[in-house]
């Protein structure tokens, strides 16, 4: 366990390249849908955004979550101590109530407005890829990474936990959204537990009532527990239109206006909030 806290920064970076790298070249052999925009079109500025996440989350939270996990588990504070749970048990809960958290602020990013109007600039992402599952803009990873600190901290998370949710978060965020063919038999299987592509895109359709579902990122079965599942698209997964209603203009894919879209609504009337988005009710 030290060892694995201690080499933190190199495990993060190696799974993320090995899994970005991977789902890389799986989608040029076994794609699900024909691409809209070649690669280089939008792969720089969606990189870009990743690359200035990161250097605002380690500006703004140097010791970052797993950091924060370590001076609460030093402390014995949390739910998770006062339970006195054996360590693998612990561990183990921890990392599926950090991701019912995260389920629970994406439904939240989709219900407020003003949450919306920076979580959007995932969803106008005018491709799907595993390059989609790692455009969020930086004002949301900082709330976002607010928000995971008071859950660590509520949780008393072992570190440990910390790491390998963020580690399974980042690489499951990847392949979600890689424009990915599976077999419909493993597909099958492995949305029982987790998110696949097929899973995920139809949450990336520009249909509000499909963009409002399934919202979760790793375990399947939050969406299924709270009622915001949708097995396919209507349109199907080949005829389906990724992106937001606003956003549809290709100049949209430059980062620069990619940083600015929370600034601007092309259209007030069209998904300025998600309106009707009832995340407790069956879709």
């Amino acid at each position: 366990m030290d060892a694995l806290l201690a080499n933190e920064p190199l495990i993060r970076l190696g799974v993320f390249t090995g899994v970005l790298a991977v789902m890389a070249g799986l989608e040029a052999g076994l794609p699900r849908r024909a691409r809209a925009f070649a690669r280089l079109r939008r792969w720089p500025s969606n990189l870009g955004v990743v690359a200035l996440d990161a250097l605002v989350v380690r500006l703004l939270f140097p010791t970052a979550a797993v950091g924060v996990a370590l001076a609460v588990e030093a402390q014995g504070f949390g739910l998770l101590p006062w339970l006195n749970l054996p360590q693998p048990i612990a561990v183990l809960v921890a990392v599926i109530l950090l991701d019912l958290a995260i389920y629970l602020q994406h439904v939240l990013f989709h219900a407020v407005p003003a949450l919306w109007r920076l979580h959007r600039m995932h969803h106008a992402d005018l491709d799907f890829d595993v390059t989609t599952g790692l455009r969020f803009h930086p004002v949301e990873i900082i709330l976002s990474m607010v928000i995971k600190l008071m859950v660590v901290v509520a949780l008393g998370a072992p570190a440990v936990a910390v790491l390998i949710f963020e580690v399974l978060l980042n690489a499951s965020s990847m392949f979600n959204h890689a424009n990915l063919r599976l077999p419909a038999w493993l597909d099958r299987g492995l949305r029982m537990i987790l998110v696949t592509p097929d899973m995920h895109r139809v949450h990336h359709s520009v249909v509000p009532q499909e963009t409002n579902s399934k919202l979760g990122f790793n375990l399947a079965f939050w969406d299924r527990l709270f009622g915001t599942y949708r097995a396919q698209p209507a349109a199907g997964h080949q005829a389906m239109t990724v992106g937001v209603a606003q956003f549809r203009d290709p100049r949209e894919l430059r980062i620069d206006r990619m940083l600015t879209q929370p600034l601007r609504d092309h259209d007030r009337k069209r998904m300025a909030s998600p309106r009707g988005f009832e995340p407790l009710l069956p879709p």
